[in-house]
């Protein structure tokens, strides 16, 4: 809204264009960045004198998140490279072994099946043949039966886990019905092809035959097809023929062969397709069936698990009683299969058989006849086993491997390509073996035993394979199932997507390996939205610059919602920052990230914009910085406040990062000030158009504090801009979802991808609530070296295991996204706003509000997830004192929250799925450790000191309990700086001893062996570490500060817990606390305070005895007097001292004050809005780093307060200020001239009902102030006792088992000294062993931080594997696609559009800027052109302000003739323009200016979707300023007005003449490009504004 106020007066713009704008590039208000434009002047042209060209440009610094890391990158590269050939390896390898395995036991089944025997061993000369025996053939019935059986069995545990530790939905009886019916056809047909058709048949034939298996998914898909589909009639011409060629494959070998039993193939092959019928329906069919089917298909999303608990098992007995019929029908005895199980299993004897030399090599029909000779020979039993196992693991990497490939997007190369090639290669590898194996039937002698084989074609020859084999028959099998399974090469999914989102069914089918992970993958039948369809998309959304299509939605979110529109799936970013006293060097690494986020974004919009590509990774972005205690009493007066010094840095600092980033020189345009009722706010526009709010908190007007920031940008962006909108509750709901908040500190340093990780995640998972990454802490010292080590092991194992086995508890503020719909949801947003009111509350709520945000979330049901590539760098305490400080405010909050969380157990579990009970046992074990520490550190000292310094148990006790129980006296008697002191101190004698326990536990370790419990758990430790840093290779340094952590444990786990634990009572920040501006009065109160002080002292001196009875005698003077060194004094002819005139003027002045004070108290109780206007300040006297914990709030002064100086009291009268229009701090110079504007009365009215409701200053009230006090004390010596009683018992107990380890102890099994001794008088030998001896506890607590360590170790390691999935699915190979040259130029132009957009954006060398390091080779320094460059730099020119319109200069004069162009940009050296990339950008330019222009010329007087057309907008004084370039968009409302954050117009807007209210999102902003990154409805005026008719007007389009 504010946009359309203070506009400079200026015709339409008009010139050589005409009516075409794109080739202006005027920067207008709407630019954030400008030259000189401070005190209202306009100019833009740059003057640089000739003796001032020289320059000073900003140099890139590569720290933190912008360190070099193009090795780590080349590994990432190189190690996705070997994910594609590894993935296809496995998938390949395994889909192949699982099939051939599968037709080699099915070979082994047929009965009375005769096989050529090798007769190696039994007679070179002689022919033989077998027939396996009946307990053979059962082996491999139950080989088949177990490999059916265990992806069911693993599907049967998947389901029950989920639905009991998770929410399930019982379906309706008839779908259950029907989803049975169709499972059990699946089951019966498998059944039917494993043990009737494919013994009947040669192995090459059944391995043929398994591509007939889609009959039923290519009907289903024919009949699934909408009219909505692009080329439907050649699509359903070659369903057609598909289809056909199935239905031939299952008649043409019981045609040709005429043998009743192949009639089952058309029946088995049937069945066996209609497990795969999910896939293939759809709920927008043309068919009423297939309609229903679908239906039945969107249920089953919530139901599957709950139908699978019950189908697996019976697929399992059901497939299990078909073998048994068949066996039955075969003429055998179905007992059999239990009665000769242990024989089928165990040594049996295979009978061989001598052929008669007249057979001549032939197979004889019947063995039967009595003149042939019998051989036994042993069966190798083991063989079904060896083959069991290839089969099930081969069908289980295959799985897993592929699932593997879907979830990092390399799907085409090492999935589709595997999968699709198992077939052909299984039947290659059958006919080179089945040939081989008739022409020597001893070729696979040692290797296959010789009664096993595939059942081999009889008379093989290729010739006759060609013929009577069906080759060409099985290709068209093969390619009609390749056409029904087609989708496995185009995947639409998004980055790490779930097994449900990836497949059908939860589990595989082993048997059929390579189908099932065809037809089992999902189809993403939702088309894409092309980019023809952008304007579509625009007139939908109303506005037309703004093309953002989210492809990767999950649309089960929003199924079938009409008025749920496009865009309001769309990823919005709101960063939300908290800033109190930060340094400039911590400003400057936050400014440099949001403007990196803002130049992402920009080149994102852009390439969406002038490129038309479709962008998955788009989002919206708005930054908001919350400032706590941002302003000070004023300079001048007392009366008025100003921002304060670190305001004044935050606007200064803006300049230099925005030029850091950009690599030139920038001044962005002045802050637009806003009045606010919590303060003041400042808005800036940055380059790439985004907007950047700063809130000025007053705390005298609202609640300071970290929580209470939090509480106002929830309720403020989640409230009022999202839930005041006038849209429908679906949309609103949509947009919840996809819209996240951004926490983050005021030092934080991260980088673009960083968000996209953590977006990627929430996608995945609409469950999450929030994410946080890696925080990597920055800095210099030792501190910094103990808190490296501490947060590197914290994130590799502690929070890698909380996001394994359950959920994270702590997503840290400094570096979160929070999904919005969570933060909304009950019991959240609300109960955060919980005043504290117990001293429980004060530790819980305000000292670690990250922490208990999180457990809200946990305690809703919401996940919290820990994203290790998502790398974000924050400055921690670089002190000790302020190390110990933060980790005061951390220790007791974590402990809190944590009890909180397991005193709710019961009820998290059961309405968190991600909570189970072991992991609250773990979070038990990890509390119990905590509370124990102290205890276990202290016993590890006494051990210690015992080994390494060779004394007693007892002295090593009294010389660790004295300093400890020492410290703990001073933490109670002693102010903090004196407890500090101490802590330091023995921090450092501890360290010292420390390096002395090393090395005496060292050689009691050499005394014991390393088989030793200490040893052992010792080296498991280091060892999990080492690993630990070397599965995080960009971050393995970080492994050399453990020797400062080792050393530091005594300090960090024994001191710090006492001393937090001790000053449980103290709730002040602790960190970043300065002295706060005093007003004159305080000063003068401070400097006669300190006066009298020293009066005191000196009275109290040792010589006051010489003034005793005396008195005071200042009140006397005399005519002669004279003194000695102050000692005495002599007066002679007193009398009393004159009055100071000066004095009584003073006391007038402090009478009359007195008078007005009273005066306005009268006032406000008869006028109190009118005395709210003329509100006075006051200060109150303490500072930051006292009772910072206590609000102060706006109070009524007392009668010695005076706010004016002594200076004042001539002052001409004072310009009245109210706060809402005219306060000081809006015109301090240090502020910059930017415009001022003011709130709608809808946002004021809404801060101020915040305020009243949640956010108003507490009182200082001294007696509440006490009782809290009180209370605080009191819960902190209940801690205390508490605390020291756990401890003191743990080490009593412990300690008297080890001075009594001789009667008590567990003798252990390892590390066994045994001792040797020869006695020469009796020529005996004597051995003895001697056992360590451990006492029961101190085993078991050993054993308990072991079983910690193998938990995380273990959880770490699956979570790496996660964490490289993640970062290989986010790398793009552009060789392991299609090369550069075989894309078309439109390919290359989407594949590469937001990387081209960022080049063509950039600002630097816009204005002929040049690199001050041009040049190459030895003389390149000589070679640079120094005085030509400052030359251009010294001509006057046009600033470009914007990174678009930098864009629109490069991107509008590309041209295809690109030698004779110089200006025609060079992208990178990856990227070169050739002339065929640029005339495609040429052509794609083009076909988006002619767009445009159509556009505009059809949207002129267009009304939006609210009926609402709009002349010229009025300003706040109900005047139409003119514009400059009298542009203004009548696109409709879009929901992108949810990033409007300006004030809107007065009153008259909302008042009797608007016939309604608008919420403030929705006012129109004219930007220089009509692209202001929030759309706003214009303001209401009856004579403007026309309901439901068109209204041409005034109004202008543009294009």
């Amino acid at each position: 809204m504010s946009a359309v106020r203070h506009r400079p007066m200026a015709p339409p713009a008009t010139g050589e264009h005409g009516d075409s704008d794109d080739n202006n590039f005027t920067d207008d208000e709407s630019s954030p960045l400008t030259h000189d434009i401070y005190g209202g002047s306009q100019r833009t042209i740059q003057e640089t004198k000739g003796w001032d060209v020289f320059r000073d440009p900003p140099i890139k610094i590569e720290t933190g998140s912008t360190a070099n890391q193009e090795c780590l990158e080349l590994t990432i590269k190189i190690l996705k490279i070997f994910a594609y050939i590894f993935t296809f390896i496995i998938v390949l390898t395994g889909g192949v072994v699982a099939k051939g395995t599968v037709l080699f036991m099915a070979s082994q089944v047929r009965k009375d099946r005769k096989i050529e025997y090798c007769n190696k061993d039994l007679g070179r000369d002689k022919s033989f043949v077998v027939v396996l025996p009946e307990e053979e053939r059962i082996a491999w019935i139950w080989a088949l039966v177990i490999a059916y059986s265990l992806p069911e069995f693993g599907a049967l545990i998947r389901a029950v886990r989920i639905c009991f530790f998770k929410t399930f939905k019982v379906p309706k009886t008839t779908h259950f019905l029907f989803i049975w019916l169709m499972e059990s056809m699946s089951a019966m047909g498998t059944a039917l092809l494993m043990f009737v058709v494919l013994p009947q048949i040669d192995a090459i034939q059944g391995a043929m035959l398994t591509n007939c298996l889609c009959v039923i998914p290519g009907i289903f898909g024919l009949l699934s097809r909408t009219a909505k589909e692009g080329k439907r009639f050649i699509k359903v011409i070659i369903d057609l023929a598909a289809i056909a060629a199935q239905v031939t494959g299952l008649v043409i070998w019981p045609l040709l062969e005429n043998r009743r039993e192949l009639w089952v193939i058309p029946v088995a092959c049937v069945m066996i397709s209609c497990g795969w019928w999910e896939n293939y329906v759809s709920a927008q069919s043309p068919l009423g069936l297939m309609r229903t089917l679908g239906r039945i298909k969107e249920e089953l999303h919530a139901t599957r698990y709950f139908c699978h608990m019950f189908l697996s098992l019976w697929k399992i007995l059901l497939f299990f009683c078909v073998t048994m019929l068949i066996y039955y029908a075969n003429g055998e005895e179905p007992s059999n299969l239990f009665g000769l199980y242990s024989e089928a299993f165990g040594p049996h004897k295979i009978v061989v058989y001598e052929l008669p030399a007249g057979l001549g090599g032939v197979l004889p029909d019947t063995l039967e006849s009595a003149n042939i000779d019998t051989v036994d020979v042993d069966a190798s039993y083991n063989s079904v086993i060896y083959v069991l196992l290839l089969q099930v693991f081969g069908a289980y990497l295959c799985y897993i491997f592929g699932k593997f490939a879907c979830k990092i997007l390399i799907q085409g190369f090492s999935y589709a390509f595997p999968v699709s090639l198992t077939g052909p290669i299984a039947v290659s590898f059958l006919i080179a073996a089945c040939g081989i194996r008739i022409d020597d039937p001893c070729f696979f002698h040692g290797t296959i035993p010789d009664y096993l084989f595939f059942t081999s074609p009889s008379n093989f020859r290729f010739n006759n394979f060609v013929t009577e084999q069906m080759a060409w028959a099985w290709i068209l099998w093969l390619l009609s199932q390749t056409w029904i399974a087609l989708h496995i090469w185009t995947p639409k999914c998004e980055r790490l997507a779930t097994t449900e989102k990836l497949f059908v069914r939860p589990m595989y089918s082993a048997l059929l390996i390579d189908q099932s992970m065809a037809l089992n993958r999902r189809r993403d039948d939702q088309a894409d939205v092309k980019t023809e369809d952008l304007s579509e998309i625009e007139k939908e959304k109303g506005d037309e610059y703004y093309e953002t299509i989210s492809v990767h939605t999950d649309r089960s979110s929003a199924p079938n919602k009409p008025s749920i529109k496009s865009s309001d799936n769309i990823t919005r970013i709101y960063t939300c920052a908290t800033m109190w006293h930060e340094t400039k060097d911590e400003m400057m690494e936050f400014l440099k990230s949001i403007m990196r986020m803002d130049e992402d974004q920009c080149a994102r919009r852009v390439a969406q914009k002038y490129l038309r590509v479709l962008d998955p990774d788009y989002y919206e972005f708005e930054t908001h910085i919350f400032f706590d205690d941002a302003f000070e009493i004023s300079d001048h007066s007392d009366d008025d406040i100003q921002c304060n010094r670190f305001v004044k840095l935050l606007i200064g600092t803006m300049d230099e990062a925005a030029s850091e980033i950009h690599q030139t020189t920038i001044r962005l345009r002045p802050p637009k000030k806003y009045p606010t009722p919590y303060g003041g706010r400042l808005v800036w526009t940055l380059p790439g158009k985004t907007k950047f709010i700063s809130h000025l908190k007053d705390k005298d007007r609202i609640r300071h504090r970290k929580r209470w920031s939090q509480v106002m940008y929830m309720y403020y962006l989640l409230g009022h801009r999202l839930m005041e909108l006038p849209i429908s509750v679906d949309r609103k709901d949509a947009i919840a979802e996809n819209t996240y908040l951004l926490t983050l500190d005021g030092d934080i340093d991260f980088k673009p991808n960083a968000v996209t990780l953590l977006v990627d995640l929430m996608k995945k998972n609409r469950n999450l609530g929030a994410a946080c990454g890696r925080i990597h802490p920055v800095g210099s010292g030792p501190m910094v070296w103990y808190q490296l080590f501490e947060y590197a092991i914290g994130h590799w194992l502690q929070k890698a295991t909380e996001h394994m086995i359950g959920c994270v508890l702590c997503s840290p503020g400094c570096f979160s996204l929070f999904r919005g719909k969570a933060l909304m949801d009950d019991n959240v947003m609300k109960k955060y706003t919980t005043k504290p009111t117990e001293a429980r509350h004060y530790v819980q709520y305000d000292q670690g509000e990250d922490r208990w945000l999180c457990t809200l979330l946990l305690q809703r049901g919401y996940r919290v997830e820990y994203s290790a590539a998502s790398d974000a760098y924050t400055h921690c305490p670089e002190g000790f004192n302020e190390f110990y400080n933060q980790r005061r405010r951390w220790v007791p909050s974590t402990i809190a929250n944590i009890m909180d969380l397991l005193g709710d157990a019961k009820r998290t579990i059961k309405i968190n799925d991600n909570i189970s009970l072991l992991y609250v046992f773990y979070q038990m074990m990890l509390m119990g450790g905590t509370i124990l520490g102290p205890g276990t550190i202290f016993l590890m000292l006494v051990g210690a000191f015992v080994a390494a310094f060779r004394i007693d148990n007892w002295t090593s006790f009294h010389y660790n309990i004295v300093p400890i129980l020492g410290f703990m006296l001073i933490c109670f008697t002693c102010k903090a700086n004196i407890q500090l002191f101490v802590a330091q101190v023995l921090s450092t004698c501890y360290a010292l001893i420390m390096m002395a326990v090393i090395v005496g536990t060292a050689l009691q370790l050499g005394e014991d062996g390393i088989g030793s419990p200490s040893a052992i758990f010792l080296i498991s430790m280091v060892g999990s570490f080492f690993i630990a840093a070397c599965l995080h290779p960009q971050e393995f340094w970080c492994i050399t500060c453990g020797l400062i952590y080792l050393l530091s444990i005594p300090s960090m786990y024994l001191l710090l817990i006492l001393y937090s634990i001790i000053n449980l009572n103290v709730v002040s920040w602790g960190t970043r606390e300065v002295v706060a501006k005093k007003t004159k009065k305080e000063l003068e109160a401070e400097k006669k305070a300190a006066e009298e002080a020293k009066k005191r002292v000196k009275q109290k001196s040792m010589l006051s005895f010489l003034q005793s009875g005396i008195g005071d005698n200042d009140d006397e003077e005399g005519s002669i007097e004279f003194s000695l060194a102050g000692l005495f004094r002599c007066v002679f002819c007193t009398h009393g001292k004159t009055s100071d005139e000066k004095q009584q003027l003073t006391s007038i002045a402090e009478s009359l004050d007195t008078i007005k004070t009273r005066m306005d108290t009268i006032e406000s109780a008869v006028d109190p809005h009118g005395h709210h206007a003329r509100h006075h300040r006051r200060r109150t006297t303490s500072s930051g780093s006292k009772d910072h914990h206590l609000l102060s709030s706006v109070a009524e002064k007392s009668g010695d307060e005076s706010d004016e100086s002594d200076s004042d009291t001539s002052a001409e009268p004072k310009q009245e200020r109210d706060f809402l229009t005219n306060p000081y701090w809006i015109e301090d110079p240090d502020v910059r001239k930017g415009e001022v504007d003011f709130l709608s009365s809808s946002e004021i009215q809404f801060w101020k009902d915040l305020i009243d409701q949640y956010l108003y200053p507490i009182d200082n009230d001294p007696v509440e102030q006490a009782r809290i006090a009180s209370d605080l004390i009191e819960l902190r010596n209940k801690s205390v006792f508490a605390f020291f009683m756990a401890n003191a018992l743990f080490v009593l107990i412990v300690f008297l088992l080890q001075l009594n380890k001789d009667k008590l102890h567990i003798v252990w099994p390892l590390g066994v000294k045994t001792n040797i001794t020869y006695i020469e008088e009796t020529s005996e030998v004597h051995i003895s062993k001697e056992y360590l001896q451990l006492e029961p506890i101190g085993l078991v607590f050993v054993f308990f931080f072991a079983l910690i360590l193998v938990i995380q170790f273990t959880a770490m390691l699956f979570h790496r594997f996660g964490t490289i999935s993640h970062i290989l699915a986010s790398t793009e190979l552009n060789f392991c696609k299609k090369k550069s040259e075989d894309l078309t130029q439109d390919q290359l132009i989407d594949k590469h559009a937001v990387e081209i957009v960022k080049n063509l954006q950039r600002l630097q060398g816009i204005d002929g800027d040049y690199d001050n390091d041009s040049g190459s080779g030895p003389d390149r320094i000589a070679r640079r052109k120094t005085i030509q460059n400052l030359e251009k730099a010294r001509q006057p020119r046009r600033q470009i302000g914007t990174l678009d319109v930098a864009f629109k200069k490069r991107f509008l004069k590309l041209t295809a003739d690109a030698e004779n162009n110089p200006a025609t940009p060079i992208l990178t050296r990856r990227l070169t323009m050739r002339a065929e990339t640029i005339r495609a950008l040429e052509v794609r330019k083009n076909s988006v200016m002619a767009e445009r222009r159509k556009s505009a010329m059809q949207t002129l007087g267009a009304k939006n979707e609210y009926g609402i057309t709009t002349a010229l907008p009025v300003n706040n004084n109900g005047a139409v300023p003119n514009q400059r370039s009298g542009r203004v968009s009548n696109a409709g409302i879009s929901i992108k007005d949810v990033f409007n954050v300006n004030g809107g117009p007065g009153e008259q807007i909302y008042g009797s003449n608007g016939g309604g209210t608008i919420n403030q999102g929705y006012e129109h902003v004219i930007d220089e490009d009509g692209e202001g990154n929030s759309l706003r409805l214009t303001t209401r005026n009856p004579h403007q504004v026309s309901w439901g008719q068109n209204t041409t007007g005034n109004n202008t389009g543009r294009m």
